[in-house]
């Protein structure tokens, strides 16, 4: 299977190479795409927009400086990864970035990464249009969809891939969120004070003629995160059953909702350390915001509502 999945991530590079709006990245290029990778990173982290071409030796390396370990330039790039430039229309000029892994993530998903526009060039769907042609090529290559991973403090790009309706698949060491086949359509409304996270039981171009069926619910009382489950919920398995927690988990946090339901929740929350309850997330987000070592793989404290530890 291993092969086979290498073979069909080729297929869909390939597929990507030929599509309207996107140019892999040739030979001696690599350079270039390295340079909007920092001005990714410095968007991102430290709140500066850069223009690539505007990046001289004395920039570049005091944002490299800034950026310390995740602005570091990793030479050979083309050889764990196919790198394309997006571009807009007819104009052979790149206004953003994407890359493919030479490898699957999870069960046999592309790996995407280093999705990027230049402010200019957002707001016209040039982003969105990229990841469905990701889409696209993983499904006509028989892989069940992409997987990509953003950090929980670029919070703009976070609540963008939940826009997209994107599922969140993971949090070990980052935000993972992902788009499959086997995955519906899902939206997260506010009823009576409540976020409701539904799927869609009949997909549809236009969302206003979709069925949607409520899963979860999530409130407080007390300050404290109650989850209620529906009937549908509990008659649903796999990918749904297990994502629709934590899914409706980051819609949480990102609404400043609390996450924990208690103490004896609270207690088991670095179980769900890699994905799972909303205690887990609620565990995770202090060592997302500020990276430090634990001695104990247990939480001392219980979190704000917003995930932030009382300590």
């Amino acid at each position: 299977m291993a092969r086979s999945w290498d073979e069909a991530v080729g297929r869909a590079q390939e597929r990507l190479a030929r599509e309207p709006g996107m140019r892999a990245v040739g030979e001696g290029d690599g350079r270039g795409f390295a340079l909007w990778d920092l001005v990714s990173c410095a968007e991102g982290e430290l709140g500066e927009r850069v223009e690539p071409e505007a990046i001289g030796p004395g920039e570049e390396r005091r944002l490299r400086e800034r950026l310390g370990e995740s602005g570091r330039e990793w030479p050979g790039g083309e050889l764990y990864r196919r790198r394309y430039w997006l571009l807009d229309g007819d104009d052979r000029e790149p206004v953003g970035t994407i890359a493919v892994d030479n490898w699957t993530r999870g069960p046999g998903q592309l790996a995407v990464s280093s999705l990027y526009l230049r402010p200019s060039a957002r707001g016209r769907g040039l982003a969105a249009a990229a990841l469905d042609r990701v889409y696209r090529a993983a499904t006509a290559e028989g892989l069940p969809g992409y997987r990509l991973e953003a950090h929980w403090t670029w919070r703009r790009a976070v609540r963008y891939y939940l826009r997209r309706g994107l599922w969140t698949v993971s949090w070990k060491h980052a935000i993972g969120l992902a788009r499959m086949p086997q995955l519906p359509p899902y939206r997260v409304q506010e009823e009576d004070g409540r976020l409701v996270l539904l799927v869609a039981d009949r997909p549809s171009p236009d969302p206003g003629e979709a069925d949607w069926t409520p899963l979860l619910a999530a409130g407080s009382e007390g300050g404290r995160l109650r989850l209620d489950e529906t009937a549908a919920y509990r008659q649903t398995d796999g990918w749904v059953h297990g994502y629709a927690r934590s899914t409706l988990a980051l819609h949480l946090a990102l609404a400043g909702r609390p996450l924990v339901r208690g103490p004896q929740w609270w207690a088991e929350a670095w179980r769900w350390a890699d994905i799972g309850e909303p205690e887990g997330l609620a565990y995770r987000i202090p060592q997302f915001e500020v990276p430090r070592p634990t001695a104990e793989p247990r939480p001392a404290a219980e979190p704000r509502p917003d995930g932030a530890s009382t300590l």
